[in-house]
């Protein structure tokens, strides 16, 4: 009977565990062709899918849990009362009463079963850690894990020009204003606005370091060295690049906020509504974000499933950076494709044999620099201490 009702559950394991991968994968085509409403709808099924996952598979444990043999025997049997009776039977019959006592057989959750013992004093005659130190050893793990799985990495959100040059100008097209009139029937052809440009001059810098590796230790150790300090090396890259446009951000028109009035203000008027526009922000700024509630008490930060932070502010997304990059109670809203220009001269990582050292080289080379393009196309953001009480 146990058998079977643990093939059961593996089957259905199976089928929630397929309809979530069709989901997730519906979702995604919702999100490409821009039906947020659809994708909204299928994320909400798919957390529900997700918790009855979750559920099944602990129902698989405690089934599983059950057939294991309770003593050195490999015997399943447990004594209550002076009598022997089948532990599954003891747990079917817990199962059936729904969490009541079953013969003086008690269930504490899903695992743990206590049964009437004998009077013993446990101070005296138990088994301390220390009894056992000559059977106990140490768990040591040599896998490393990561303390990071995902970092912010601003270059994906500005303008990138990708140059073979040290030094140049990208062109800025400006906004315009300029209409064109009505012109009767066969008359000469007006002369229109021309378009105007902002040359935008870059040069770049030089961003290189090199970490020596002995081949002993690459040798020796019980994982591959080489890939770990290669994505420690990258998440150096990134944390290069991300203070370099920070530095930029700071440089651009400051706003200073007090209220949730002084943010929207800058939404609705400050920036031109043709603007894409985003949020970057410290941690600080985005905890008072997120902590900003209406008259009716509810939390003015929604969710969403496009945005990083998985936050939107008056439907504009947010990014979250620390504060060390760009200053604490401080972001930067506007658009950030118009404002920032990154000239990408070269990233690369070089791994070299250095045999006067018996080892290897691993480094790093990041030739770039980060300009603003469109000085009118966001602010940098500051909220009063006050402001966060």
């Amino acid at each position: 009977m146990f058998k079977k009702k643990l093939e059961a559950l593996q089957e259905e394991i199976k089928k929630v565990q397929a309809q979530i991968n069709r989901q997730v994968t519906e979702a995604k085509a919702h999100l490409e062709s821009d039906n947020l409403e659809a994708a909204h709808e299928l994320k909400a099924s798919i957390d529900a899918n997700k918790e009855k996952l979750a559920d099944l598979k602990k129902d698989k444990a405690l089934y599983e849990e059950v057939v294991k043999p309770q003593n050195k025997g490999g015997s399943n049997f447990i004594k209550v009362e002076g009598e022997e009776q089948s532990y599954r039977e003891a747990l079917n019959m817990f199962l059936h009463s729904k969490g009541t006592i079953q013969d003086n057989l008690e269930f504490n959750g899903k695992s743990e079963v206590k049964v009437p013992v004998n009077e013993i004093n446990p101070a005296l005659d138990g088994i301390k850690k220390e009894d056992t130190k000559s059977v106990t050893s140490d768990d040591v793990s040599y896998v490393p894990r990561d303390e990071v799985n995902h970092m912010t990495d601003l270059k994906e959100l500005v303008t990138v020009h990708k140059t073979t040059k040290g030094k140049g100008s990208y062109p800025i097209l400006k906004k315009t204003q300029a209409r064109m009139n009505s012109v009767a029937e066969l008359e000469k052809n007006p002369k229109l606005a021309k378009p105007e440009f902002i040359d935008v001059d870059w040069e770049v810098e030089t961003y290189r370091g090199a970490i020596p590796l002995s081949e002993e230790s690459i040798e020796d150790a019980d994982v591959d060295l080489i890939p770990i300090v290669g994505k420690h090396i990258e998440r150096m890259k990134i944390n290069t690049r991300n203070y370099k446009i920070a530095t930029v951000a700071k440089t651009f028109a400051k706003k200073e906020v007090t209220n949730l009035d002084g943010l929207k203000t800058i939404l609705n008027v400050d920036l031109d509504p043709d603007y894409q526009v985003e949020i970057l922000s410290s941690q600080t700024l985005y905890n008072w974000l997120d902590t900003l509630k209406d008259e009716n008490g509810r939390y003015l930060l929604q969710d969403s499933i496009v945005s990083p932070s998985g936050k939107v502010f008056n439907g504009k997304p947010i990014h979250v950076v620390s504060d060390d990059i760009i200053g604490k109670d401080s972001g930067w809203i506007g658009d950030m494709k118009q404002a920032f220009l990154f000239v990408d001269r070269k990233d690369i990582g070089l791994r070299w044999l250095e045999h006067d050292i018996y080892g290897q080289y691993l480094q790093a080379v990041v030739r770039m620099d980060t300009k603003t393009a469109d000085k009118s196309a966001g602010y940098y953001l500051t909220v009063k201490p006050a402001a966060t009480e």
